[in-house]
């Protein structure tokens, strides 16, 4: 085990050098690499390592009012991004559907998603669009 995590540590060296990341960032993506890295040379479906390291959260306890939660990596965010589900191989549509979100769903955390729709509202585009027509 020590040599798949010494092989982690180096992945994560080099991703901590390339972006800011937490301890507990650190920690855990050392743990994840370290199993990943041993499930395959176990010749083990690394698949199934990935969905056993996943929070078993429920969905809806996933979204709170100052964060949402990526139930693939567990790591809390403001806005889950097109580019951090890119990482799981998942498109924003195939998240949603993955783990039942509504595909209107805004995949951001409640105050952020308030605020987006309260700025719509005083917006008004749709009126806008009216008035420019005729």
């Amino acid at each position: 085990m020590e040599e798949y995590l010494q092989s982690a540590l180096e992945i994560v060296k080099a991703q901590a050098s390339a972006r800011p990341m937490t301890e507990d960032e650190i920690i855990s993506m050392v743990r994840s690499i370290a199993n990943g890295i041993a499930a395959i040379n176990a010749g083990q479906e690394s698949s199934k390592t990935e969905d056993s390291a996943a929070p078993a959260m429920d969905p809806k306890k996933a979204i709170k009012e100052a964060s949402i939660t990526c139930l693939e990596c567990g790591k809390s965010f403001k806005v889950i991004t097109k580019k951090h589900l890119a990482v799981h191989g998942l498109t924003p549509e195939e998240y949603k559907a993955k783990h039942g979100y509504k595909k209107t769903q805004a995949l951001a955390c409640k105050s952020l998603a308030r605020e987006r729709r309260a700025k719509m509202k005083d917006m008004k585009l749709w009126e806008r669009k009216g008035n420019k027509a005729e």
